[in-house]
């Protein structure tokens, strides 16, 4: 049975992924939707331009084939597919507003929280009428799964909750996503983290975790340095949506910060920039932000960074299973 849930599902996503980019990559080549560099970016990036981008429609490809053939009517599975399609729906047109305007910017922030809000409300909706779930979540190192302490939340203020969590999960998916597999991998290791996790559970998300492993193997065949095609944010948004569904699911939202600490570290990079700059009157505190841009800036190469920040969230994975 943990055969069928697992190794099957990541063989499959992975093959489907891995088969996929080199009929995709073409394709999106001829239809022009190439990676637009922004002009304050690093200099190091320019030769990126033109690159295939929205290859996260392979990974999601991948996962949806994968998950509809193994999830066994699974609502809870049907639930974080909803949100990982969902959230790559906006980072759809996101891209290919950014393509076709060519420019830096797609949606408005204004279109692109209500997007999130609208995803994020049928979720909870979802989560609370249909799964009659708690809304609660487990505290970190308090006893595990069984045994451990959850805090319980009104409906209302975990609507909120919700809300918030996966709005700064997508975007710190999203901000992470600007090396050459530096996203791809870093998620990569926090889906094996959650597929541990529900191998010990009924939560019955095994499948869908397992596909958007294989799916992101097969992907960085491809996507590793030197990149033959971006994710863009088809694909980052849509793994930020898996992450965060996955661990409302298995109630584990604050895990986030454990194994999704470099998402943190990049969304707060962002924060800490911007705010510096306000505050001391064009002054920044970092070289560049996001973190591994000032990294870059600094003198680091793109692969140093990738495995520093991989090697960093695989530890962090095993921290967090030393919580549970």
């Amino acid at each position: 049975m943990m055969f069928l849930s697992t190794f099957v599902p990541v063989l499959v996503a992975f093959s489907i992924s891995v088969i996929l980019c080199p009929v995709i990559i073409p394709f999106l080549r001829k239809l022009k939707f190439g990676q637009f560099v922004r002009a304050d970016g690093p200099k190091s990036h320019l030769k990126k331009a033109g690159t295939p981008t929205m290859g996260g429609i392979i990974i999601l490809f991948a996962v949806t084939i994968t998950s509809v053939l193994y999830m066994n009517h699974q609502k809870e599975t049907l639930l974080v597919l909803f949100s990982t399609v969902g959230f790559g729906a906006v980072g759809f047109l996101d891209d290919f507003i950014k393509i076709i305007m060519k420019r830096s910017l797609g949606l408005t922030v204004v279109q692109k929280l209500v997007l999130q809000a609208v995803i994020s409300g049928i979720f909870s909706l979802y989560y609370l009428e249909i799964l009659k779930l708690e809304p609660e979540i487990l505290i970190p190192f308090t006893g595990g799964l069984d045994g451990g302490m959850y805090f319980t939340m009104s409906k209302g203020v975990f609507v909120l909750f919700v809300f918030l969590t996966m709005l700064g999960t997508v975007n710190g998916t999203n901000f992470t996503d600007g090396l050459d597999g530096l996203a791809s991998s870093v998620t990569l290791l926090i889906s094996i983290f959650f597929t541990v996790i529900s191998l010990g559970t009924e939560s019955g998300l095994a499948p869908i975790t397992s596909a958007v492993a294989g799916a992101l193997m097969g992907f960085l065949v491809y996507n590793v340095y030197p990149a033959r095609v971006f994710m863009g944010d088809t694909g980052s948004l849509a793994l930020g949506g898996f992450v965060s569904a996955t661990a409302f699911i298995l109630k584990m939202p604050l895990f986030i910060l454990i194994v999704g600490v470099i998402y943190l570290i990049e969304v707060l990079s962002v924060m800490i920039q911007v705010a510096g700059y306000r505050l001391f009157h064009g002054k920044r505190i970092f070289r560049m932000a996001p973190f591994h841009h000032h990294l870059e800036q600094g003198g680091w190469s793109e692969t140093k960074i990738v495995t520093v920040f991989s090697c960093i969230t695989a530890f962090m994975c095993m921290f967090a299973l030393s919580g549970i």
